[in-house]
């Protein structure tokens, strides 16, 4: 991916909030999460799966999107950020939101909940790291884990910067 002039940064964080606040409104209530679980499961090892349907129907949901998304544009991507599309936000299962508290930590930019990382901000923060190790202590693929606790940056990685741009969009 090349550097994004200052327009198209702006553009794509644009693009980002409207994403932010449609999967918030679909976010109020669980019910109202169709993931599509067998079609996530098949894309992953059983270890990964079991992860996977530990997470909020809600979550599980977005990944699908992402992941979806992701592969409508790439779709010879390696298996690995297949299986981390789908569990970029394992990390929130440790700690399950509610309600009120889904909606005000989504309204809350990533860099700003790491200033704050206050219960469910915490979580918000540093979701990529906890579900990384989540995944490895739960025997996934190293590349995924890594993937996953490098999606919010990237630190050079190219199929990182895959993960957060989709998951950006979503």
């Amino acid at each position: 991916m090349r550097p994004l002039t200052p327009s198209a940064r702006l553009i794509r964080k644009a693009r980002g909030y409207v994403g932010k606040m449609r999967r918030l409104a679909r976010s109020l209530r669980a019910t109202y999460a169709h993931p599509d679980d067998t079609w996530a499961a098949a894309q992953l090892t059983p270890a990964e799966a079991r992860v996977y349907l530990g997470m909020d129907p809600r979550d599980r949901e977005h990944a699908c999107r992402v992941t979806r998304h992701l592969l409508r544009e790439h779709p010879h991507v390696a298996p690995e950020v297949v299986a981390a599309a789908l569990l970029h936000d394992c990390g929130k299962s440790l700690r399950p939101y509610r309600v009120t508290e889904r909606v005000l930590v989504g309204l809350v930019p990533n860099r700003l909940s790491r200033l704050l990382p206050l219960g469910p901000l915490s979580v918000r923060a540093y979701h990529p790291e906890l579900g990384a190790e989540l995944l490895a202590r739960a025997g996934a693929r190293l590349r995924v884990a890594r993937l996953v606790a490098r999606h919010h940056h990237a630190g050079g990685d190219p199929d990182a910067a895959l993960l957060h741009h989709y998951d950006d969009l979503e």
